[in-house]
């Protein structure tokens, strides 16, 4: 029962979490322009972020490990509200960066989380919890943006104080309502070593922990690439309406938030999570690649639709086979390092897809194709030593 409630309060923090980031996506480029934010510089104002995260949150995960995951899941939260009240109070362009660079410093909740989840889960039921927990920050992830944009029209600040108190609220439920998960004295994390980046590549050449990383790194990639090519494809080929691409991006993350719901039924049918792994990285494959030929948005909007019901499946399947392949004691230190490195995925692939769009939008996906094909030969990889 105690599993249960911190699962379940796990979940609403983190839909909550989620709602404030998804909430201030959306408006970045068009609030920023005002300080001189251009395409081009949307583009690092995304990565500044993201280069933040990627250094911060094994750094936050290790110090959970020692110190507990609940003061650390506050402490993020907290910076989470900052970072936001610095972005709606900026002056000029360099307090957005300011203001991006905090948030990603503080942002390694996700995986502060993911330990916790990791901390009150067995191991048969690691794969159903972490999709329970992905599918929590799925949901604020597909609700954000459309607050966001119904708040704007109250002020272009008022999203962003909104998600401020969103976060704070996170952030004060983490203190009073949530249990600690981490048994420090138990686990012997308190005498753990210390946190170095050399973890950054050494956790990587473990044969099963580095090999489920880079897999999560390729197919991150691959599905920030894609969005690049959904946008440019919607508008430039298809040349639907905004509120059409919305409508179309949503039931992209519905289909994802689906296939997480569902992972207990799947479990049953197939216990191997490295084999369901395997398979749901090939359909999202063949789905990608059928994407690239798509000239109408019947096709299009089918092969989108089943490549993110499959894609659903990759963080719940990783997230599980790095936690029982992983010591108690370094769980959120692991987890942060496999944050970091999704985190410079979701900046490569954007940006690789910014330099082929010149050769056509329909190349866009064939590059997304190509790091899922990589990826499926390390999943093939992960599944001969499961």
């Amino acid at each position: 029962m105690k599993t249960n409630k911190t699962l379940w309060m796990l979940v609403f923090i983190a839909v909550i979490n989620s709602m404030g980031f998804g909430i201030i996506v959306p408006l970045l480029y068009s609030y920023g322009k005002k300080f001189g934010v251009t395409e081009q510089t949307i583009g690092l104002l995304t990565a500044a972020f993201s280069v933040a995260q990627f250094f911060a949150t094994p750094v936050l995960g290790s110090l959970s490990d020692r110190f507990g995951r609940k003061p650390l899941l506050a402490i993020s939260l907290v910076g989470t509200c900052a970072s936001f009240i610095l972005f709606g109070l900026a002056g000029s362009i360099w307090m957005l960066f300011a203001a991006r660079i905090l948030d990603g410093i503080t942002g390694g909740n996700i995986s502060v989380a993911q330990a916790m989840v990791s901390d009150i889960s067995s191991p048969k039921e690691r794969a159903k919890n972490f999709g329970i927990l992905g599918s929590a920050f799925g949901f604020g992830f597909v609700i954000g943006p459309a607050i966001g944009g119904l708040l704007s029209r109250l002020g272009e600040g008022v999203p962003f104080f909104f998600a401020a108190v969103v976060a704070m609220i996170g952030a004060l439920l983490s203190v009073f309502l949530l249990k600690e998960t981490n048994d420090i004295k138990k686990s012997g994390a308190d005498k753990a070593h210390k946190f170095s980046f050399m973890l950054l590549v050494t956790t990587v050449k473990k044969p099963v922990i580095g090999t489920a990383i880079l897999v999560g790194f390729l197919l991150t990639m691959a599905q920030f690439t894609m969005i690049i090519g959904f946008q440019t494809f919607t508008v430039d080929v298809l040349k639907i309406s905004p509120t059409q691409i919305g409508l179309l991006y949503a039931g992209f993350g519905i289909t994802g938030i689906l296939m997480q719901l569902a992972v207990p039924l799947i479990k049953k049918a197939i216990p191997s999570q490295a084999l369901i792994l395997l398979l749901s990285t090939l359909v999202c494959l063949g789905m990608m690649i059928l994407t690239g030929f798509a000239s109408g948005i019947v096709l299009f909007a089918a092969a989108i639709a089943v490549y993110g019901l499959f894609n659903g499946l990759r963080n719940p399947m990783l997230n599980a086979i790095i936690a029982d392949h992983n010591t108690d004691a370094g769980q959120g230190e692991v987890m942060g390092v496999n944050q970091s490195y999704a985190s410079i995925g979701q900046t490569l692939g954007p940006i690789s897809a910014g330099l082929v769009t010149v050769i056509s939008v329909h190349s866009v996906f064939f590059l997304s194709s190509l790091y899922i094909l990589i990826a499926l030969l390390f999943s093939i990889r992960l599944k001969s030593r499961d």
